[in-house]
């Protein structure tokens, strides 16, 4: 099992060596290159990513115009969940900003991997947890917070990677604002 997805499991749950070997057995290694889509608009997300290293945005259309609603980098999980939990088709699509590897598992194998392994299910809760959380925390940003304090959360709240890397149109449209506010509100705490 690779160690950063080890880790993150640990933190979850403690799990014997058996377990570990069945848990790592229902992940698939996967490189994606710059821009390419693990998912797109109208596909059902058949799996959860586990980015090993990479970066990833995961975004919308409304009114022709990409909205942003999460990104991922190294030892963060990535999925448009409601498709994935419901097996249904996705309004979101999943990209990659730059060459990323990542483990995936399946729809299937996750559930095979609850009823095999209960503490499994307290991974399964901690990952629907954390996407409630951010989904909560975004509903609340985009309602009424200055665009300063957006941006400022953003840059306590991110990892670095993300912070250096995304593209700032990209950081800006998950903040709810337009590129030109962003570069004036860095221009104006730097």
């Amino acid at each position: 099992m690779h160690e950063h997805l080890r880790k993150q499991i640990e933190n979850i749950a403690t799990f014997q060596e058996s377990d570990l070997l069945t848990i790592s057995d229902c992940f698939k290694s996967h490189m994606f290159d710059a821009k390419q889509y693990i998912l797109e608009e109208g596909k059902i997300a058949s799996d959860i990513h586990f980015i090993i290293s990479g970066l990833v945005r995961v975004y919308y259309y409304k009114d022709g115009k990409e909205i942003t609603t999460y990104m991922a980098c190294d030892d963060g999980f990535v999925s448009s969940y409601s498709s994935f939990i419901n097996q249904s088709k996705s309004v979101e699509y999943i990209q990659c900003l730059e060459k990323t590897e990542a483990l995936s598992i399946s729809f299937p194998k996750m559930q095979e991997l609850y009823e095999k392994i209960p503490q499994w299910q307290a991974v399964g809760r901690r990952l629907a947890e954390q996407n409630y959380i951010c989904m909560a925390n975004r509903v609340l940003q985009l309602q009424g917070i200055p665009a300063r304090e957006k941006y400022l959360d953003f840059l306590s709240t991110s990892p670095k990677k993300i912070i250096q890397r995304a593209p700032l149109i990209h950081i800006a449209s998950f903040l709810g604002i337009t590129p030109e506010s962003l570069s004036r509100i860095r221009k104006s705490i730097s």
